[in-house]
């Protein structure tokens, strides 16, 4: 009898795992590794495991066109947050915050055909370490040929403001949160979608040019300049390949950290960034480099910044660089409100994007 009950218990147990695995591990049509190379990429992206790329930056752009009428995408568990949108429709968010959140559904019910799909990952990832594992789509049907991606390329360097950071927190007395920042709604998100330009995003919130937010007045060692060479944040195990990404401009939007606390030496900063665009023009000889100040400046902090930025520019113009700019952006006043921790609003930041991309429209004469 006992040895029956066993039997029993033990079939039972089978048979809920077996029921556990269907349900946790279900298959859904065809699977496209990440590999594909229908798949197109845009950002620093590790792909040391080309099945499993991986990136920390906020920014990062996977897009796809594909048949069918569903789409679920694959990411490795707590990866954080995304943007998508499917075809021309409304862009919407999708997370993988549990620990069993592998996949997500970005579309049922479509019309039969031709459809595209476009990522942005809109949080910074650094201790998240984010993956891409692949899409699944319906029986059947598979990846199309990829469109062209836009030939124009910006860079933009910065600090929490081009990360997006708390953009869609309604209050300056809220902290960071991976829910409330949005990079696709950041100035530079929004600008360069405005200018139809691919982009790319090397952003860090708190860091600086020589000095981040809240460290000593002799500076930092993680800077953006030491960070700048390597494809993640955080992280020497691969270099950035220049090669893979060819910007014909270039926005700069450092110091707000560096003048943070009352602490900095301008000395310091200036020579941090003249060595640092002296680093960008090594990298992209025929670029446009623009050196930015950002809207959470005011006073005297901005006042250090813009002397700084424009030494560096009529250094470089002195020594016949003619192909570096100056642009500001207007200062937060809050009658725009604020997100978190004081920083630009998502309305704050559509008013950047639109400073800015009127000005790139007319400095690459891109209309």
């Amino acid at each position: 009898m006992k040895k029956r009950l066993l039997l029993a218990v033990c079939f039972v147990f089978a048979a809920s795992f077996l029921t556990v695995n269907a349900i946790t591990r279900p298959v859904w049509g065809t699977f496209v590794k990440p590999s594909d190379p229908a798949i197109q990429y845009v950002g620093r992206i590790n792909f040391t495991n080309p099945d499993r790329p991986l990136f920390v930056y906020p920014g990062i752009q996977i897009t796809a066109n594909f048949s069918g009428t569903s789409l679920r995408m694959m990411a490795k568990p707590e990866s954080g947050y995304f943007m998508a949108q499917v075809d021309d429709g409304m862009p919407f968010k999708v997370a993988f915050r549990g620990k069993q959140d592998s996949i997500v559904t970005l579309a049922t019910a479509l019309p039969k055909g031709e459809h595209r799909i476009c990522l942005n990952y809109c949080i910074e990832g650094y201790e998240l370490r984010p993956e891409f594992w692949g899409f699944w789509l319906d029986e059947g049907c598979s990846l199309l040929p990829p469109t062209p991606l836009p030939q124009r390329r910006i860079e933009f360097i910065g600090n929490s403001i081009t990360c997006g950071y708390g953009n869609e927190s309604l209050s300056r007395e809220e902290h960071y949160s991976y829910e409330t920042q949005n990079h696709y709604y950041s100035y530079a998100a929004r600008t360069a979608r405005a200018l139809n330009a691919q982009y790319i995003a090397v952003a860090r919130s708190g860091i600086g040019i020589y000095r981040n937010y809240g460290g000593p007045k002799t500076g930092n060692a993680d800077n953006m300049p030491a960070e700048y060479p390597f494809t993640c944040y955080h992280d020497k195990s691969q270099r950035w390949d220049f090669s893979r990404f060819t910007p014909q401009v270039v926005c700069l939007n450092l110091g707000t950290n560096d003048t943070s606390t009352g602490i900095c030496d301008k000395k310091k900063l200036i020579e941090a960034y003249g060595d640092f665009y002296n680093t960008l023009r090594g990298h992209y000889p025929g670029a446009k480099i623009v050196l930015l100040t950002g809207s959470m400046l005011n006073g005297k902090e901005l006042e250090t910044v813009k002397e700084a930025l424009d030494t560096v520019a009529a250094e470089a113009k002195k020594k016949g660089d003619n192909e570096v700019y100056r642009f500001d952006m207007s200062p937060q006043d809050g009658s725009l409100m604020m997100g978190a921790d004081w920083h630009p609003s998502y309305w704050q930041h559509e008013k950047m994007a639109n400073e800015l991309t009127a000005f790139l429209r007319s400095l690459m004469k891109w209309f």
